[in-house]
This record gives structure tokens, sequence and C-alpha cells, in this order.
């Protein structure tokens, strides 16, 4: 479990990016971390990873204090960060280099990725594309099996093609023990993919629910003409026709719209919360 505690963060000579944050992790889902570009997704899930730390309250992955970075604590995280600088070297010999520091981590594994991403482990990193770079490291990532992946705009760099299988390889690669975190701004990437929306706003997150109880909750429409206002949660103007989210009064599991789901809570996250008032979530 990742648990942040009471966390207060701030840039030197900047104002506070989180105050009194709180938010709670559970393993065997995979959580997407949403948010527009400046909200403070690449700064939490450096909290997380330990390289960034608090100014005041507390970050526990899995019962370690992040902060300190023990090696029993960091063999169990990886992180693919949004921006890297990778060696001139051949993938094989990143790999030797780096899959010590993994105690869990399979070569079997690895080359069933890279075979997944029609990729040879004999070709240099200087000579790929920077698409296949991240493919690459999406891939040692999986194989090295920590029990927190952390994914930072996983999809940037990626054709569509490409975004099909990485889809299809997270979605296989979860299991109970593990915790995956994917943070992006584009949205639709993580259509039937997630397991949670966590949505970050200013440093502060203003949504936080599993996609069965969004499903269960809303309803997502496209042309909202003759829906009572008192049911509309959110309006948007879509190809000549109103689009929105409306209380599922039905019941009836609905499809979620990511898209349209991110524009709502961000233009209107108190009707949004509204919501799931009987819902119990912990931020």
């Amino acid at each position: 479990m990742i648990k942040l505690s009471n966390i207060d963060f701030r840039y030197k000579k900047t104002k506070p990016l989180f105050e009194n944050l709180n938010l709670t992790l559970q393993p065997g889902f995979i959580y997407g971390l949403l948010g527009k570009n400046g909200a403070g997704k690449s700064s939490l899930l450096k909290l997380i990873s330990g390289l960034l730390f608090a100014n005041s309250g507390q970050c526990s992955v899995f019962g370690f204090d992040a902060s300190a970075r023990k090696p029993e604590m960091l063999q169990d995280i990886y992180l693919i960060a949004e921006e890297f600088e990778l060696p001139p070297i051949s993938l094989s010999t990143f790999v030797k280099i780096n899959s010590v520091f993994y105690t869990n981590f399979s070569q079997n594994q690895l080359n069933a990725y890279l075979a997944e991403f029609e990729l040879s482990e004999d070709a240099k990193l200087s000579t790929l594309s920077y698409g296949q770079k991240k493919k690459f490291l999406i891939a040692f990532g999986l194989a090295t099996n920590a029990r927190v992946l952390i994914l930072d705009e996983p999809t940037n760099g990626l054709d569509i093609p490409s975004k099909s299988q990485f889809r299809k390889i997270m979605a296989a690669a979860l299991d109970e023990e593990k915790i995956i975190i994917i943070s992006t701004h584009q949205v639709r990437d993580l259509e039937n993919l997630i397991d949670n929306i966590v949505v970050l706003e200013k440093g502060n997150i203003i949504f936080n629910q599993s996609i069965a109880n969004i499903s269960e909750r809303l309803a997502f429409e496209y042309n909202l003409a003759g829906v009572p206002d008192e049911e509309i949660l959110y309006a948007e103007e879509l190809q000549g026709r109103k689009a929105g989210i409306v209380k599922n009064i039905a019941g009836v599991d609905s499809r979620v719209d990511m898209e349209l789901l991110f524009n709502g809570i961000v233009k209107n996250p108190q009707a949004l919360n509204e919501g799931f008032a009987n819902v119990k979530y912990e931020y």
C-alpha cells in the first residue's frame, strides 16, 4: 500500500504545491493520475518514489518511508519518467547493468515484452526513436516485477498501434500485489485500462473514484435534448449538439467517457463529486 498523509510540499521560493494532501493507493489496481500540465502530477510521483522530499507529512510505500530511500524499497519501485536520457549502449548491456538492482527481474519476461514491441536486445539505444526507447523502458520496467510501477506520460511518442500494445501489456501485467500508477493528460489513452481515477488540479486532489463507482453513478450522453436540468451534472458543445454527464438514475452500468469525465471534473468538480455523496472513498 502507498499512503500519503498530510503532505506539504513546495519548491524553493515558490508558493506551496501540496498542502495537507492525503492519498491511499491499494495493491491490485491500475490508477490513472490525471491533470492538466502543471497540476503537480510529476511532483507527486517523485514524492512517492523518493526523488522529492515533503516539507512535512509522511509518504510510506509498503511500510517504508519513501524519503529514506532504503534499498529494500527502491528494488520494488520502477519509475519511467516523461523525459529521460539513455546511454549509447545496447539494450542487452543496459539490462546487464541495471537488472541487478531488482531481485525479481525476469529475463524471460523481458524477452516476451521486447518481442511484443518488436525490439531486439542487440539494438543500440542511440539508434532507437523516442517511441522505441519508451517501449524498451516499459518492457524493462515490467520485467523488474517491482510492486510499484510508475509511468509518467507513457504514451507520449507512441503511435496508435503501439498505444494498443501498451494497453494490452499493462492490463496483463497487473496482479494482486502490484500498484501501477499511470500519469497522463492524454486521458483517452487510458480508456478500458485503469481501475481508479485520481485527478489533480493546482496541487489538490479534486476527484478520486473507481471506474466501477463512476459507471454505476454517472451516465455519459451525447445528446442532452430533453434531459431535465436537475439531472445534468456537466454539459459541453460537441459537434453541434450538447453532450454531457448526467445522474445514472436507471442504475445500469454505463461506459465511461474519459475525456468527457475529465473535462467535467476540471470545470465543475463540486457537481461531479456530489454524484458520489454516499460512496465511501479515501483521499
